[in-house]
């Protein structure tokens, strides 16, 4: 309606993205309401400096690594449109991001989960329809593993289907030039999403440990790793360069989440056993 019924253009979409924001913000208010979960006089009262300082720990370094991840991809679309000045190899990019992106969405979603799932696991109790012992260290990390083994298999599943139907992707545009360059990115895009699916699980599981700072130090030296291969690739094999960059990025940070599982995080063995003999 603010786009074309008011033909208000960029603008409008603007104002349509802040009133749709504003409108769910009350949605959500009004239900948190309505369950007792948050009450309008304690909404705006300003918490305590100690309930602060977790949040602000926590927040600091999940910014860090927000900050890497916008570095990261600024200087992808950086260095795409410094390829060629004909446009193809941007056109090109544009085509294989989709590819990327769809399967990421899935995978990602899988990541929230995780990051809900491991801490209720971590958390003893009994069950009242077995009226067994469940939670704990142990129990979460087989949660942990059950989750990264479903990451693997809809990488895989989701790669495969996106590889299937990359022909199709390619009817978007009449232009072979921008058809051709775009092949060697979107299958690269597409087996990308193995690595996906392990890595946006394995930090869902990283935020729901509660291993922030971790996170955002694996991030930034994935960034860091990144901008070298976007220095040293492009100039040699052009656009397939940058793809090359996204695979040295992800595979730094799956490199974070195996040692963070498997070394010094707190569903790593060496952590558990140490825990149970104290």
């Amino acid at each position: 309606s603010f786009m074309c019924t008011r033909a208000m253009g960029v603008p409008g979409g603007a104002a349509a993205t802040l009133a749709a924001e504003v409108i769910s913000a009350l949605m959500y208010l009004t239900l948190l309401r309505n369950r007792k979960l948050i009450s309008w006089s304690k909404l705006f009262t300003p918490p305590s400096l100690a309930s602060l300082k977790p949040l602000v720990k926590g927040g600091a370094a999940l910014q860090l690594r927000n900050l890497s991840l916008n570095l990261t991809f600024l200087a992808v679309a950086r260095v795409t449109q410094s390829i060629d000045q004909s446009g193809v190899a941007a056109a090109a990019h544009a085509m294989a991001i989709p590819t990327f992106q769809i399967g990421g969405i899935v995978l990602l979603a899988l990541s929230t989960v995780a990051q809900i799932m491991v801490p209720n696991a971590m958390v003893e109790r009994v069950d009242k329809e077995t009226n067994t012992k469940i939670g704990g260290l142990k129990y979460a990390k087989a949660t942990a593993n059950r989750l990264m083994s479903w990451g693997f298999v809809l990488g895989c599943a989701l790669g495969s289907l996106q590889i299937l139907l990359l022909p199709a992707m390619f009817k978007a545009t009449p232009l072979q030039e921008v058809r051709s360059a775009a092949k060697a990115p979107a299958l690269i895009a597409s087996v990308l999403q193995i690595i996906n699916g392990l890595v946006f699980i394995g930090e869902g599981i990283m935020i729901g440990t509660g291993s922030f700072l971790q996170l955002s130090l694996s991030t930034l030296m994935a960034t860091v790793g990144c901008l070298w291969a976007l220095w040293f690739f492009p100039p040699r094999v052009g656009l397939t360069g940058v793809w090359l960059g996204f695979v040295v990025f992800n595979l730094i940070r799956l490199a974070g989440v195996c040692i963070h599982q498997k070394v010094n995080g707190p569903l790593s063995w060496r952590k558990i056993l140490a825990k149970q003999k104290a």
